[in-house]
């Protein structure tokens, strides 16, 4: 028998460019050429967290499957997290590694060295980010005194569509223990281009009753096969997509989704709060957890919303939002603090404010428009008004939803909480990492008996 081992790729499945890598230089060219050097880049503290003011050294060092004998030219940049200078600092790496210098920080954030270097035909990259006092990072979003009102005002919008749910069975989907289904709900839709909200719905096949969870997903357009990170046996699910499209398609679907009608999707509306793309996605969500709370084999208890990135954006905004929801789960959450670049520092994903404000005066109201429309939807106004336990998972290193803002979303959190942090990754958790974010997930839907 023969084992297969493939580069470490997405959690879910393996991504059409790993696979295409695979393919392209076979599978043992493709994991020699992934594993025969790395650039290791690490701070000198073991969790990579330090005080305001106490400074920090970063070691430096190329490792391989066979010993290091020769110096390493390597280029550096080092500054605060998404500014670091584009000109780096070239040095000599000798075999058993060197020491940079960091230096530290004078107020709460994050101090981030990326190098890259050249080595055995192979473009090496490393990356390392000092925490200073995280604790302390305050948020720079503002609260609109009508926050409140204006998301009410929307649910009852929403209250006004009948729900309209439409399930095709889908057995290929199917498993030992439950039953699967495409679902389609009427939902709110300001542009009467996506007036339903589609997931997968999966149902144990027992009496019942059973907690249920909502999965919200990540950015990005896509087909979905369920939620596969809990026991579908014993929870009811549903995975849902937000873009107001089926979630079955085959072939080139999402692909021609994704770079037409559905491109920049993120942006779409923003100077407008009422049109805004994500209103109708977090309505979409609501609509989600009303069919759940429907469902004849929920508990009437346990309502649980999870997700990351995206994901973790609208499973905290789904919480914040429905008093029924009874935890959240929320790793490396988006649209955390996205007015933090107006200030100096790192706003969350996609980067709305990542550059100069525009000098001519209508592009500068348009910009000020826009700014002032993210008060209403920015993760960190919803995290505020969390009444439920909450789980968060972050890495240092993530360069998509950065911990800066991330810490300024956790941080105005008051209702109990849980934070896992992973210092050395990026936009994804080790597999350690999604085990206790979804063992969290599992213990609190069933919190209630």
């Amino acid at each position: 028998m023969q084992f297969l081992f493939l580069p470490r790729c997405a959690p879910r499945s393996l991504t059409s460019s790993c696979l295409v890598f695979c393919l392209t230089l076979g599978l043992e060219g493709a994991f020699a050429a992934e594993q025969k050097f790395k650039l290791e880049v690490k701070p000198d503290k073991a969790d990579w967290t330090y005080q305001v003011g106490e400074p920090v050294k970063f070691h430096l060092r190329v490792t391989s499957t066979e010993p290091v004998t020769e110096t390493v030219p390597v280029r550096y940049r080092l500054g605060s997290e998404k500014f670091e200078p584009e000109i780096g600092v070239k040095v000599e790496v000798p075999p058993d590694g060197l020491v940079i210098e960091g230096g530290t920080l004078e107020k709460p954030g994050f101090l981030r060295i990326l190098a890259t270097a050249q080595m055995g035909g192979q473009k090496l990259t490393g990356r390392a980010t000092a925490a200073f006092s995280p604790e302390q990072i305050q948020a720079t979003q503002t609260d609109p005194v009508d926050f409140d009102a204006f998301w009410e005002a929307g649910k009852a919008e929403l209250a006004k569509i009948p729900m309209d749910p439409q399930l095709t069975p889908k057995p290929e989907l199917s498993g030992p223990g439950f039953d699967a289904y495409e679902l389609s709900l009427a939902n709110y839709d300001s542009e009467g281009k996506y007036p339903r909200f589609y997931g997968i719905l999966c149902v144990p096949k027992g009496p019942g009753p059973f907690p249920a969870i909502l999965q919200t997903p990540g950015a990005g357009v896509r087909a979905y096969k369920g939620e596969i990170w809990v026991p579908r046996d014993k929870f009811i699910t549903l995975e849902v997509g937000i873009h107001g499209i089926p979630v079955t398609e085959k072939g080139d679907y999402y692909k021609q989704q994704a770079e037409g009608p559905l491109a920049g999707y993120e942006r779409r509306n923003l100077g407008d709060r009422d049109t805004f793309y994500f209103r109708r996605v977090i309505l979409g969500c609501q609509r989600a957890l009303e069919y759940l709370m429907s469902h004849p084999k929920w508990d009437g208890k346990n309502l649980v919303t999870r997700g990351g990135s995206q994901g973790g954006q609208l499973a905290i905004m789904s919480a914040a939002l429905n008093p029924k929801v009874t935890a959240v789960a929320a790793a490396f959450p988006a649209f955390c603090d996205v007015t933090g670049y107006l200030h100096g520092r790192a706003g969350g994903w996609p980067g709305i404010f990542n550059g100069k404000p525009p000098e001519d005066p209508e592009a500068r109201a348009k910009w000020d428009a826009k700014v002032k429309v993210t008060g209403y939807y920015d993760t960190v106004n919803f995290a505020r008004r969390l009444k439920v336990p909450a789980f968060f998972a972050q890495g240092y290193n993530d360069d998509v939803c950065p911990p800066t803002a991330f810490f300024a979303m956790y941080n105005t959190v008051t209702s109990p909480k849980e934070l896992k942090i992973f210092p050395p990754s990026g936009h994804d958790l080790p597999p350690e990492g999604w085990g206790t974010y979804s063992n969290w997930t599992v213990k609190a839907a069933q919190a209630a008996k």
